[in-house]
């Protein structure tokens, strides 16, 4: 199984939602089950069915969320020395040559991306087109809109 990167936030926010899975969501849906079991016919009892589609996509994240937490690399930002390039987990800062718009991007994992946080995710276009860059150098990246250049203003490891 090839690993999967993480940060470290990343990683507490998946721990978090296992534990949550585990002792809140899974212990109300067997409540929710038993409940309706108690009602009798579980042939035309749609609390039931209700119960046991919720219980199986309960189950069914808890064993995505494992599986994603065993193959795991975590990488924590502030510990890394990447001499200035853009790495997973590095925070950029870009400037859009034509509008002179400056964004901040950090590039993350699939499950922790988040664009509105400024949070992208590693296979994502602009992340591909910056991975490797340092401050000064200039990526192009296809966009819906057109070809778009964004020069690096500065990488942060935070």
């Amino acid at each position: 199984m090839a690993t999967i990167p993480l940060t470290k936030r990343g990683a507490e926010k998946l721990k978090a939602e296992l534990h949550k899975l585990k002792t809140v969501e899974r212990p109300a849906v067997i409540n929710a089950i038993s409940e309706a079991r108690s009602h009798g016919d579980l042939s035309e009892n749609a609390e039931y069915d209700a119960a046991k589609d919720r219980q199986g996509f309960i189950e069914g994240r808890i064993k995505e969320v494992e599986g994603k937490l065993a193959a795991a690399q975590i990488i924590d930002p502030a510990q890394l020395n990447a001499g200035g390039k853009v790495v997973f987990g590095a925070t950029v800062e870009l400037e859009e040559e034509d509008s002179g718009d400056a964004v901040r991007y950090q590039i993350v994992g699939e499950d922790e991306a988040d664009l509105k946080q400024g949070l992208i995710n590693i296979s994502s276009p602009i992340a591909r087109a910056l991975i490797g860059k340092e401050p000064g150098d200039t990526a192009e990246v296809q966009a819906p809109g057109g070809l778009k250049r964004y020069e690096i203003v500065a990488v942060h490891y935070v």
